[in-house]
């Protein structure tokens, strides 16, 4: 029996080796991994020695001769097959061990030309893959060394592999290649200006009990470079699985906690915040942000950007709570919430910079893509398009309410007062509708002056500002681009309301 082994990842590489040579078998290699199994003792035979042929184009030929693809794609029980070889000196190659080139380690290096990408597409390799996998009735294929210890045990009880690992071993050799060339054919169309393609590539994370409801099946995938304020890459800490609307409403709070620098505080319900709070430290922002709405919390999730402390635990511990996602919980927050044992802990990576910078969201047979709205303009004094003119305070609510209403449902209508959320208005036809809804929630917590406003999308009429000023708000923040923004500006001079435009306009669907 003869294994062919060409790695460019040599992970347990020679244990491997090691324990055919033991089982019998012959090991042909290829330019770093012959020299590295010699080195460690394992003899082998030079691939030279097979083709009679030497390694040519600085190595990028050297496997493409039919003594390779011939003892792997012949058929054992084809008379005419085996004929062949036999007339043309060809042996049985009965196990290929072969992963690629590290194409996608290049090409996510920041300064990589396409001349080191180019040098760093596998063509051997794929094509000894496929030529094993496809005739896997007889040939063993193993391009992920976590399956050589398998391979190993079923050799030594068996002789060889059994045919259904060998057909599942196909199966991931055949995925592993279409992986390898929808990724070089997603740079190259890049490189040359290319977009009537798009390739995706997800990986299993886990089955779902059921989809948004129980009679709806789901499966969660996640991408392969991992990425800060990620939900497919935390580290769950505590708590029964995820359910899909939870990663759905964890994956909402964590682009909200994304927008703030300051110890900062989010509770959400149904992909809207409820009650969202920045303060001195995360007991502070959570205690803010609890009693911006102690009822719709119930059930909810949580999201801090600071390390959560047995304090906020303690705090946080009575409320019946879905999830709790913080950058890291110390030993003593964890003592605390892990006594219940429903309760979802999940220590997510919030570290700025690498984000998703592509959304996409699947439709009746097919797929809309577009670019993640990252950015939040700051709202500065420059902005003001009424006679009366901002304090420092009221800047600051509105960069807070800004920074809020580009995450609720749209229309979108959020009411704040000293970085609080007081009255969130969310997924009305109308935008007055959500302005209402906003200003009645703040008005039912005592609060009847001070209010500022933020809206996610222009007024198109002044009814909106006329509403604001029978409830107290004393600033609005909106994009403005409406064709009647003269009579928002006018209404809102007329009652002495600060407005500012900020000239970008954030619609949530």
């Amino acid at each position: 029996m003869r294994a062919l082994v060409s790695v460019s990842d040599k992970t347990g590489v020679v244990e491997f080796a090691k324990s055919l040579k033991a089982l019998g078998w012959e090991i042909i290699a290829t330019g770093g991994t012959m020299k590295l199994l010699e080195d460690r003792g394992v003899e082998v035979i030079n691939i030279s020695q097979v083709t009679g042929f030497p390694e040519i184009c600085d190595g990028r030929v050297k496997t493409l001769h039919p003594k390779v693809h011939g003892g792997l794609l012949a058929r054992r029980d084809d008379e005419s097959h085996l004929q062949a070889l036999k007339e043309n000196g060809i042996e049985f190659i009965d196990l290929v061990c072969v992963n690629l080139y590290p194409f996608r380690q290049t090409i996510a290096k920041p300064d990589v030309t396409m001349a080191d990408a180019i040098e760093n597409i596998d063509i051997g390799g794929p094509s000894m893959l496929r030529s094993a996998a496809k005739n896997c009735k007889d040939v063993t294929v193993v391009c992920d060394p976590a399956d050589y210890g398998m391979v190993v045990d079923e050799i030594r009880c068996n002789g060889n592999t059994e045919s259904d690992t060998r057909l599942k071993l196909a199966a991931k050799a055949f995925t592993h290649t279409a992986e390898y060339d929808s990724m070089i054919a997603g740079y190259m169309r890049a490189q040359a200006g290319l977009n009537e393609k798009l390739f995706l590539e997800y990986d299993l994370v886990q089955p779902l009990r059921y989809g948004e409801n129980p009679h709806q099946s789901a499966k969660f995938y996640r991408q392969a470079e991992e990425v800060p304020y990620s939900l497919a890459f935390a580290r769950q800490l505590n708590g029964k699985e995820l359910s899909y609307n939870n990663i759905q409403d964890a994956n909402a709070a964590l682009n909200i906690v994304r927008e703030f620098d300051e110890p900062f505080c989010v509770g959400l319900k149904h992909m809207n915040p409820c009650g969202a709070a920045v303060g001195v430290d995360v007991v502070d922002a959570w205690k803010k942000a609890y009693e911006a709405d102690k009822v719709s919390i119930f059930g909810g999730i949580v999201a801090v950007n600071r390390p959560l402390t047995r304090e906020a635990a303690e705090l946080m511990k009575p409320i019946f709570l879905e999830i709790i996602m913080a950058p890291s919980f110390t030993p003593e927050a964890l003592e605390v919430l892990c006594t219940k044992k429903n309760l979802r802990l999940l220590e997510v990576k919030m570290e700025k910079g690498g984000e998703v910078s592509r959304q996409l969201v699947s439709v009746n047979g097919g797929l809309l893509v577009q670019d993640q709205d990252m950015n939040t303009a700051k709202v500065t004094p420059e902005m003001c398009v009424t006679d009366s003119k901002p304090s420092d305070a009221q800047l600051s609510d509105m960069n807070f309410g800004w920074r809020i209403v580009k995450h609720v449902k749209s229309n979108a209508i959020v009411a704040v007062k000293d970085g609080i959320t007081l009255g969130v208005g969310a997924g009305q036809m109308n935008r007055v509708g959500s302005a209402e809804i906003a200003l009645k929630e703040a008005r039912a917590k005592g609060v009847k002056a001070g209010l500022v406003l933020a809206s996610d999308g222009f007024f198109p009429f002044d009814d909106t500002v006329t509403l604001a000023a029978e409830y107290g708000v004393e600033a609005i923040v909106q994009p403005g681009g409406s064709m009647r923004d003269g009579d928002s500006v006018a209404k809102a001079n007329e009652k002495g309301i600060v407005m500012l435009f900020t000239g970008m306009r954030h619609f949530k669907h």
